[in-house]
């Protein structure tokens, strides 16, 4: 092989590179792959003001030719990326070092009247909440897809039979299918629990003034619906005191993120050497720079890392927030919500990961049967039968347990040690002690039997559908209101 020919990509025992989505993830440029910061927060802000303006004209409350000159001079920054906007000074804030560029531009008469009936409090409010929603839909559509994954790699692994494990023992035969379910059941969880957290994103806080409301006759409704909210604040202190809803969100991600972890350390486990009942393909492994027999499942481990950053996120907003009366406050609307960004982004890739190992790990089935053998899963089982012939649970406990150390003793299976066994002295009648066999009967308590799981795998399919739907019909009030703000925007302007 020539020097040209060899690379950190072909390292001789892996053939791929790493997957181009967990590549750009992992060592990606970070902040310089995502929006300008400027662009993220002035986007947000002024299609709040854009809402705010198209309310005050239809209110009466700005003349319609301040709001169209308004109106033009926000869409021209705008298509500019708000490039007249980098370096002016704002020493207290972007909002006012941008409402100062429109008082220049257009003079006091015009740009004054921008924030009539409003404050920075109702303001920043309402633009944290229109950042969350895209943090938070796209956390919402990777969970979503992690969840159609887990099914489906379910429906197909049903009747490959692995063991359960307990204390990281051999426990109970199951099926590779069974325990995607299981963990799909967990993420279908959590999927709720961030639709129930992304309620609080529904309210309208515009409105709200400084802390006590406005006297200016301002329209709620109507912002509500050009912004795409589901309904106003009632209250103008709670609207811009609370950001309850970024600690529920932070919530709801740390138990989800416990969960990816969680199964993570699984798939680490099981697709060591020492288990191999999985194997992760090679474009989701890593070599190791010196050692060249290395397959690490790295991957596993920026899951773990990352899918657990809420809770500290948690920790820290709440901390921030404690701190704050129960009204407006820096510590609670600034210093509190930024740790809601890098959490929910960390938790995206985490559930992204996941998603591409469970899709790409493979079962090994023989080694899971051989395991599952092995490990004498099938004694439950055992027990449960002579409990069925009349013996009480613990004297059959008992005497299995015996078998078991005759077996081992013997280096034999279980289905050995009974068949050594002078005849009907442990059962009276035969019972098929391989793996496959004992989990196929467990049909009951939501067991690995065929019935049960498909059972379990429509119910879930049933609640992911349910969910997927929920969070559809936000999208879509979303979507909508932004494409009716545009309208009323353009005819203010004479462009209808």
């Amino acid at each position: 092989m020539t020097d040209s020919a060899m690379s950190t990509v072909d390292t001789g025992r892996l053939g791929t590179p790493l997957s181009a989505t967990a590549q750009r993830i992992l060592f990606g440029n970070g902040a310089a792959d995502g929006p300008d910061e400027l662009v993220r927060e002035m986007w947000d802000l002024t299609e709040v003001d854009r809402a705010h303006l198209v309310m005050l004209t239809e209110r009466r409350i700005v003349a319609p030719g301040h709001a169209r000159l308004l109106l033009g001079a926000i869409d021209d920054l705008r298509s500019a990326d708000f490039a007249a906007l980098r370096d002016r000074p704002a020493p207290r804030g972007r909002y006012l070092s941008y409402e100062s560029y429109l008082i220049e531009l257009l003079g006091a008469e015009v740009g004054g009247v921008l924030h009539t009936g409003r404050s920075r409090n109702d303001l920043n409010a309402t633009t944290t909440r229109l950042r969350a929603r895209t943090e938070y839909a796209e956390l919402v559509e990777e969970v979503r897809l992690l969840g159609a994954e887990l099914l489906a790699r379910a429906g197909e692994h049903r009747r490959v039979t692995m063991p359960a494990y307990t204390h990281r023992q051999p426990a109970v035969p199951v099926t590779y299918g069974h325990y995607l379910a299981g963990v799909g059941n967990g993420v279908a969880r959590g999927l709720t629990g961030l639709l129930r957290a992304g309620e609080e994103l529904e309210v309208n806080p515009l409105g709200a003034g400084a802390v006590g409301g406005t006297s200016v006759p301002i329209d709620q409704d109507r912002t509500t619906a050009l912004l795409g909210f589901a309904r106003p604040a009632t209250n103008s202190l709670d609207a811009v005191a609370s950001r309850d809803f970024v600690l529920r969100l932070l919530a709801e991600s740390a138990v989800l993120g416990v969960l990816l972890a969680r199964v993570a350390q699984d798939f680490s486990l099981w697709s060591t050497e020492e288990f191999g009942l999985v194997r992760v393909p090679d474009d989701l492994v890593g070599s190791s720079s010196m050692m060249p027999q290395k397959r690490n499942p790295f991957v596993l481990e920026h899951v773990q890392g990352r899918a657990t950053a809420a809770m500290g996120a948690f920790v820290a907003a709440g901390s921030s927030m404690c701190t704050a009366g129960y009204t407006n406050a820096i510590a609670v609307g600034t210093e509190a919500v930024k740790h809601l960004w890098p959490a929910m982004r960390d938790l995206t890739e985490a559930v992204i990961l996941l998603r591409l190992v469970v899709a790409g790990a493979e079962p090994v089935a023989d080694r899971m049967l051989d395991r599952a053998t092995e490990g004498y899963t099938a004694a439950t089982h055992l027990a449960e039968r002579m409990v069925a012939e009349g013996r009480p649970f613990r004297t059959a406990h008992h005497e299995v347990g015996k078998l078991v150390l005759e077996g081992l003793t013997a280096g034999e299976s279980l289905a050995e040690a009974v068949a050594r066994r002078p005849d009907d002295s442990v059962l009276a009648e035969p019972v098929r002690l391989e793996p496959d066999a004992v989990a196929e009967v467990c049909e009951f308590g939501g067991g690995a039997g065929p019935h049960a799981i498909e059972g379990a795998l429509h119910a879930l399919d049933e609640e992911l559908t349910r969910t997927n739907g929920s969070f559809a019909h936000r999208k879509r009030r979303w979507g909508d209101a932004a494409g009716e703000l545009d309208r009323q925007v353009r005819a203010l302007l004479g462009c209808a």
